[in-house]
């Protein structure tokens, strides 16, 4: 993987975290958008941590350059903070996720993993945010929703609250204490009885039919 942070006391930070995996190896770092792209553009990077706020090129045009020139890489957004405009233009460039810095080591680690397999990793708080923009732009949606998930079972609904609170497949199976292929096979059935598509949407209906809550109340 690659990181990509303008300060360098960050940038260590984040390869001792990671370093701790055994499954994971930061094979680059950059210190600036440019040279991120570079790097990106002439060696295989499969997972790329990307600062938002960086000279040069910001993590926001990263993204967009990667998407356009690197679609293997899959880039997750690091930030102090979120706003509006920072989430819907990451949105746009198809990154992977968007964390904050103050997420935790174990959730860093987990969120490599799971952006390698193509899964959507955001922070709650993030998740939270755009499920409620969301939700404020059609109510009447709510009541849909209710339909779809009435047929679910106790364990889906319990699946689906995880969902709701952007947890991972790993993060679900050590909740519930399942293995990880049965998890991926009760997601992958709630997004045919629920119509959804992707993790995202299913998050959404999630808190339309009352099953969002915080990661640390599922």
């Amino acid at each position: 993987m690659l990181l990509a942070e303008d300060e360098a006391l960050v940038r260590t930070g984040l390869r001792l975290i990671l370093g701790q995996a055994h499954d994971i190896e930061v094979v680059a770092e950059a210190g600036d958008g440019v040279h991120a792209v570079n790097i990106a553009r002439t060696r295989t990077v499969d997972v790329a941590f990307v600062d938002v706020h960086m000279p040069g090129l910001d993590g926001l045009a990263v993204a967009e350059e990667l998407a356009r020139s690197s679609a293997r890489t899959r880039v997750v957004l690091l930030a102090s903070d979120y706003r509006d405009e920072h989430l819907a233009r990451a949105l746009r460039a198809g990154v992977c996720g968007f964390l904050l810095k103050d997420t935790c080591p174990t959730r860093l680690i987990e969120a490599v993993r799971a952006a390698a397999l193509g899964e959507a990793v955001l922070s709650p708080q993030v998740t939270r945010h755009l499920i409620d923009s969301y939700l404020a732009v059609d109510r009447s949606l709510v009541e849909s929703a209710r339909r779809r998930a009435a047929s679910l079972t106790d364990r889906e609904h319990d699946v689906l609250a995880m969902l709701g609170a952007g947890l991972s497949n790993g993060q679900i199976s050590r909740r519930l204490r399942l293995g990880e292929g049965t998890v991926k096979g009760y997601v992958s059935r709630l997004f045919v009885k629920l119509g959804c598509t992707n993790r995202v949407q299913a998050a959404v209906l999630a808190y339309r039919v009352g099953l969002g809550r915080s990661p640390e109340a599922v």
